[in-house]
């Protein structure tokens, strides 16, 4: 028996969820949600598409779950922001996590979490709502990826590290063990990050990673 889910999102990372929700898990997308200012028309893929602000109207929290499926370059803040609000609107939120993937039983993961294949999540792990786990990744045994993390493919964390919140970690960047980094960072396409950095919103790159001059919050024109 198939779940009714509604996509948070119109673009290709709700296009993507729709497939991969629609051929992999026990889900049936009915509909999807964008704020009315981003909405073009009525359907989207065949399906209804309706504004946030009034999307109980049209789906009832009590029958049906969501997922928001939202990236961009503002340090994945405006997912935060729209999961946050249809969690106030009581719905409730499905993850996604590939047949293709591997998450040990001993792994706690968040609300409104997508991991996609060739994932390795190991024992002891813990990871936060709105997670993103793009394909290929290595997250080590007792490691933290906090809320609202962009983890890109194939980087590795080593065990008992910790990503700060709405972090952004690029493609085959990689941790040492016992590896901590702050709330807001971004972390460059291969950078090798054998130290901590619990200061937030550093700008990581290079081998080894050390940090821009340039904040995060001032990269990306955000308040802190």
């Amino acid at each position: 028996m198939t779940t009714p889910l509604l996509i948070v999102g119109a673009g290709e990372f709700a296009d993507i969820a729709h497939e991969y929700f629609s051929t992999d898990s026990d889900y049936e997308v009915v509909g999807f949600a964008v704020e009315a200012a981003y909405r073009e028309s009525d359907t989207h893929r065949g399906l209804p598409l309706v504004d946030v602000e009034s999307i109980e109207e049209r789906f009832d929290p009590t029958t049906i779950q969501t997922h928001v499926a939202v990236t961009n370059t503002q340090l994945n803040r405006v997912r935060e922001r729209l999961v946050e609000l249809m969690r106030n609107k009581g719905y409730r939120f499905a993850n996604y996590v590939s047949s293709h993937a591997f998450v040990w039983r001993t792994a706690q993961l968040g609300d409104n979490v997508f991991v996609f294949e060739n994932n390795v999540v190991q024992h002891g792990v813990k990871i936060g709502d709105g997670v993103v786990l793009w394909s290929g990744n290595h997250v080590g045994h007792q490691s933290q990826i906090e809320d609202f993390c962009f983890l890109s493919s194939h980087v590795v964390v080593s065990g008992y590290c910790k990503i700060g919140r709405r972090s952004f970690v690029g493609v085959n960047a990689a941790f040492a063990d016992n590896i901590e980094i702050g709330e807001d960072c971004f972390v460059g396409l291969g950078a090798v990050v054998n130290k901590s950095f619990k200061d937030p919103g550093q700008l990581l790159t290079g081998h080894p990673a050390e940090p821009s001059r340039v904040s995060t919050y001032r990269y990306f024109k955000l308040a802190n």
